[in-house]
């Protein structure tokens, strides 16, 4: 099993998290080894047995676990123990719609799931708030991350300048080609765009999440030197991640855990 964490997350003794990779786990076929969601098409057993694994392996409770259901969307959720089990064993009892949750209470472990989105890490070591957010490219358009961090503000009272953030394992730009309107999307809603956007041939652009991901968080406040970028792109490293597109959609999800102590 491997597992990721961010350095500047991981010394912080009041944090868990980690990001899972496609080792260590007990399933087959496309979904070797160690996919994490249910909705895939891998067996159930399988998936319960993977969570166990990677969770005991942080430490962290399966029952304390907390999904949302992912849609590619920008609501944002605030949980606390009352949510926990909620996506732990099904997809059904996921939390419907959302893709970011945000907690300030301890024990309660947020995930979410991934194979070339972007997942988003987020910890205010002040105010004791963490959060986990899932951009797409969808999610990306819809400022998923500025919008976790104003919810972390009005809920808690947080700083943005206070805020550690991690940009973790997805396609990167080097693989990441979109078409004219997905381009076109960005150009409308960003006048930064062609920061993150560049064109590669006649109605095809490569697509910088990383940095598109980046920019946001830092125009909502957070510090660029409290923003880590793992870099790390799951097309590239397919032995160590799944890749929606690598594979031409069928495959695995990684998982995101984020959990005060």
């Amino acid at each position: 099993m491997r597992i990721f964490f961010f350095k500047h997350l991981g010394e912080a003794g009041t944090l868990v998290h980690g990001f899972t990779t496609r080792l260590g786990g007990v399933s087959t076929g496309p979904y070797e080894s160690m996919n994490m969601a249910f909705h895939v098409g891998d067996r159930p057993e399988n998936v319960l047995e993977n969570r166990e694994r990677a969770l005991g392996f942080l430490g962290i409770d399966p029952g304390c676990l907390v999904a949302g259901e992912q849609v590619h969307g920008d609501k944002v959720l605030i949980v606390g123990s009352s949510e926990k089990g909620r996506g732990a064993q099904d997809r059904e009892s996921a939390l419907p719609g959302a893709d970011a949750l945000v907690t300030k209470e301890s024990g309660v472990a947020l995930a979410s799931f991934y194979a070339d989105c972007v997942p988003l890490f987020f910890w205010d070591p002040v105010k004791g708030v963490a959060a986990l957010a899932h951009a797409g490219w969808k999610g990306t358009l819809l400022n998923i991350g500025p919008k976790t961090v104003k919810q972390m503000v009005l809920a808690f009272g947080c700083r943005p300048h206070d805020i550690m953030a991690g940009i973790g394992p997805s396609i990167g730009p080097c693989c990441y080609e979109v078409g004219e309107g997905v381009a076109r999307a960005f150009y409308g809603a960003f006048d930064r765009a062609g920061k993150f956007l560049r064109p590669v041939s006649a109605g095809r652009y490569r697509l910088d999440l990383w940095q598109a991901n980046k920019l946001g968080l830092v125009e909502a406040g957070v510090k660029e030197v409290n923003i880590e970028v793992a870099r790390l792109c799951t097309s590239c490293h397919r032995h160590l991640f799944f890749s929606y597109r690598a594979s031409g959609g069928v495959c695995g999800r990684m998982a995101a855990f984020i959990m005060l102590v």
